[in-house]
Formats: C-alpha cells, sequence, structure tokens
C-alpha cells in the first residue's frame, strides 16, 4: 500500500481521466466518483473550477 499514488486514468476516462483516476485510486467505481463531481458542481459551482485544477495537477 505504499506505493499506491494518484493518477489520471488513461484506460477510464471521459474528459481528463480525473474521476476515472480517483475511482482507480480508492477502488470503487467511477461512476460513483462523476456523479459525486456533478453533484458537488451543480451545488457549490466550484466543482467545474477544481476539476480543472485537479486535470492539471494530478499527472497522467
Amino acid at each position: 500500500m505504499g506505493d499506491k499514488r494518484l493518477y489520471r486514468s488513461s484506460t477510464n476516462y471521459m474528459l481528463a481521466g480525473v474521476c476515472g483516476g480517483i475511482a482507480e485510486y480508492f477502488n470503487i467505481d467511477p461512476t460513483l466518483v462523476r456523479l459525486g463531481w456533478v453533484l458537488f458542481s451543480a451545488l457549490g459551482g466550484s466543482g467545474i473550477l477544481a476539476y480543472i485544477v485537479a486535470a492539471i495537477i494530478i499527472p497522467k
């Protein structure tokens, strides 16, 4: 578990692979991460900005 790192997914992606990478990191279904991100974006509005920042910061 010491080698576990967060990367953007190259196999499970829609836009930039951020949600797929987070899902692979936590070993959960990527659809749940995407739904959570949509709710986060719809309720707070900062989800879109957070996604862009995550796409820039998280390595491929």
